[in-house]
């Protein structure tokens, strides 16, 4: 009998050896969880492929967004700490040119009397903003990442600033102020809310493409007349349309809903949070804006 029940323990031990992977000499129970480090590593070792990325549009780059499987809670706030912190930077320099062309005179007559430099600095905006989207190793490679981003927010801020110089200074504080409260409104709602907007990706491709075509239209009939209802209706679709993309980059990088961004992708979050902020100013000033009358 007693044998019986040796035999019997010997056969669930082995099962457990090999189920567990242990030898008769090491300890028994399963293995401990992979680390967060430990699981990237691995994958990207195998060659996997997480969820779709956030436009598509890079099929090598699988880690940018993926199901949410963040389990240390830390490794989320440094992120978004470290996000916020670059975001602010941006918007302080933009701020800091915006309020040099609007309120210098010299220097807004010399910006709008040379319109090279405009032209000059969008080329650099795309130029920046096309390498860091599209390329994964200029944007996670310190510190090429960070000097692509400042060169991308000087050209995007020259453009800005240039674009608001020709309009009335007290219209463009109060677009910065409507901006400010609307952004900030939309930050803490994304935090607190329930709703996933980050699983709408399909509405806010459609409104997308809609807006993208109806700006071409109004390009090629705006030598034709300017018709204010029109670019009215267009302004305000465009406000709408990004402070929803801006709900949705910020719950990106929060980690508790069906996508997130990796933690390693903390450029290509800030670039996407504070391009959503200059567009959002920018319909905003072409709705309240009134402009400048020498």
């Amino acid at each position: 009998m007693t044998q019986g029940k040796l035999s019997v323990t010997n056969k669930a031990a082995e099962a457990g050896e090999k189920q567990y992977g242990t030898s008769s000499g090491e300890a028994g129970g399963p293995p401990a969880p992979p680390t967060y480090e430990e699981a990237t590593g691995t994958s990207e070792k195998a060659g996997l492929s997480g969820s779709p990325c956030y436009s598509g549009a890079y099929p090598s780059d699988g880690e940018m967004l993926t199901e949410f499987s963040w389990s240390d809670k830390n490794i989320r706030r440094i992120f978004i700490r470290k996000v916020y912190s670059i975001l602010m930077i941006q918007l302080l320099v933009t701020l800091s040119i915006v309020a040099l062309f609007t309120f210098c005179e010299p220097v807004k007559n010399y910006i709008q009397s040379n319109p090279g430099w405009y032209w000059a600095s969008y080329a650099v905006f795309f130029v920046t903003y096309i390498t860091l989207v599209c390329c994964p190793g200029p944007r996670r490679q310190f510190p090429w990442n960070l000097i692509l981003l400042a060169v991308f927010t000087l050209s995007l801020s020259y453009m800005t600033g240039m674009l608001s110089s020709y309009y009335n200074t007290k219209s463009v504080v109060m677009c910065l102020g409507i901006t400010a409260m609307v952004c900030l409104t939309v930050t803490l709602v994304s935090f607190q809310t329930k709703f996933d907007v980050t699983s709408c990706q399909g509405v806010l491709f459609t409104f997308c493409m809609v807006m993208m075509v109806s700006g071409l239209v109004l390009a090629i009939a705006l030598p034709y007349g300017y018709v204010p209802w029109v670019h009215g209706v267009y302004g305000v679709l465009g406000a709408l349309l990004f402070t929803m993309f801006l709900a949705f980059d910020t719950q990106l990088l929060m980690g508790n809903k069906r996508y997130t961004i990796s933690p390693e992708e903390y450029v290509f979050a800030t670039l996407n949070i504070y391009l959503d902020i200059i567009y959002i100013f920018s319909f905003f000033l072409s709705l309240f804006g009134t402009e400048r009358t020498n």
